[in-house]
């Protein structure tokens, strides 16, 4: 049986083992609204053959389905043959339409299910999803001479060892595959971007800049203006993520403690947390923006790495943990492939919990029109994170910020959660709160309105 099998349902992977048309179109929909996705059915994520289909059965099924979505979601699907027997996979392409179903609901896909949205978000995914494709647009004046041959191999090696299984095909149907050449065999931004020789020659803002400063503020020595170190970088997106972090980790103070016999390493920041923004600013940013490049900027208390463009879609930084939406889903998609992504849609989550588990404040997140920015601070409380186990299970940036609240001052209220979160509703900051003593983090002090963590 093919890979995918082996896997647990995800942003992009789902298992239908009874064929209904009804769960398929909110599948579909889910997928086509969001950053596309494969649909296994007639199987369990086991693995196990629910019924026998036959491929006429499928097909039927499946035009039914696409019929009670509007528009239309127009998808390929192929058979796979398993010990068990046949199975049937379909691959859904994200639209640059919005689609709903016939009730009128909105689905998108979060995680491993399907969630309906509301007025405002329905209005915010349509209004860009109506900007195009900007990655599929054939790049003025490159050729496929234009593209590296090196990364390109490098690519699909990396693409085999994720999948588990052999690329048969040319490098050309590869990257047809991906959207990164054309119906002319001319690449497009997101070809360019991944795998062009020289990308900054055709998409200037392409580039990613490092700025180190000596203070905490952007001055050289002696207050002057100036710096301690500035490094500019190009070629296709993996080598600027390989590069930069290369920079950073340079850059960054090391320290060390002795665990019995052993000499660990500590670096200034968890290097999870790092490469995690870094490749979220690679992966995010708005390409169409020119003028303006990625820049990291690191000062003696904190980094901030800051992507043109801001949050797409529905995304909030109130809802940036739970919820998942790609500007660039191809250039997602094949960074995934290539191993610089761990799994979609988890990240951030885990971002939060390295830098307090290590002490340091959560990450400061900024949104605004025309940029996105991540703080990383470095310094270090001196009381203990909680114990893994408490961390073990996603949290937002909110309860987060609850939890470094409490490290500093024993406990805290409602009130308290609403000063530190003046922008969030008071109902949401109390399901936060009530979600962490559901989990068993925090415990709620019966006396008074004060909310501890659980010894």
């Amino acid at each position: 049986m093919s890979s995918p099998l082996l896997r647990p349902p995800s942003q992009m992977l789902a298992y239908l083992p009874d064929a209904k048309a009804e769960p398929l179109a909110e599948l579909l929909a889910a997928f086509a609204n969001s950053d596309g996705g494969t649909i296994m059915i007639g199987v369990d994520e086991a693995g196990k053959m629910r019924a026998k289909l036959f491929p006429e059965e499928v097909e039927s099924i499946v035009r039914n389905a696409t019929r009670l979505c509007r528009p239309v979601i127009h998808i390929n699907w192929e058979q796979m043959e398993g010990a068990q027997g046949t199975v049937y996979a379909l691959k859904v392409a994200r639209s640059a339409e919005l689609h709903s179903l016939q009730d009128g609901r909105v689905l998108i896909r979060m995680g491993n299910e399907n969630r309906p949205l509301g007025g405002d978000q329905i209005r915010q995914l349509a209004a860009t999803k109506s900007s195009g494709d900007y990655e599929l647009e054939a790049v003025p004046g490159a050729t496929r001479d234009d593209l590296d041959e090196a990364v390109i191999a490098e690519y699909i090696e990396k693409r085999q060892v994720r999948q588990k299984k052999t690329f048969s095909g040319t490098p050309d149907e590869a990257l047809r595959e991906i959207g990164a050449l054309d119906s002319q065999n001319k690449p497009t931004v997101v070809g360019m971007l991944l795998f062009g020789k020289n990308p900054q020659q055709f998409i200037h803002q392409s580039g990613f800049v490092f700025v180190k400063f000596i203070g905490t503020e952007p001055r050289g020595e002696d207050g002057l203006a100036g710096y301690g170190r500035r490094e500019e970088i190009t070629g296709p997106l993996a080598r600027v993520i390989e590069r930069a972090w290369q920079v950073i980790y340079e850059e960054m103070a090391m320290g060390a403690v002795v665990k019995g016999l052993e000499r660990e390493e500590i670096t200034e920041y968890p290097p999870f947390a790092v490469r995690e923004a870094l490749v979220n600013a690679v992966c995010h940013r708005d390409y169409r923006l020119r003028g303006r490049r990625i820049e990291v900027r690191m000062y003696s208390d904190r980094m901030e790495l800051i992507s043109p463009g801001g949050l797409p879609g529905f995304i909030t930084v109130d809802n940036l943990v739970e919820e998942h939406f790609s500007r660039n889903p191809r250039i997602v998609a094949g960074l995934f492939q290539w191993g610089y992504i761990e799994e979609l849609g988890l990240g951030i989550d885990r971002m939060i919990e390295e830098m307090v588990q290590r002490g340091h404040q959560p990450p400061k997140f900024k949104d605004q029109p025309h940029a996105f920015t991540v703080t990383l601070f470095n310094a270090r409380e001196r009381k203990a994170a909680p114990a893994g186990g408490a961390w073990s299970k996603s949290m937002n940036e909110r309860q987060a910020r609850a939890l470094t609240y409490i490290k500093e001052h024993g406990s805290i209220t409602n009130r308290d959660y609403r000063e530190i979160c003046p922008d969030v509703s008071p109902e949401t900051l109390r399901l936060d709160l009530t979600d962490l003593v559901d989990r068993g983090i925090l415990l709620k002090k019966k006396k008074k309105k004060d909310i501890a963590p659980r010894s």
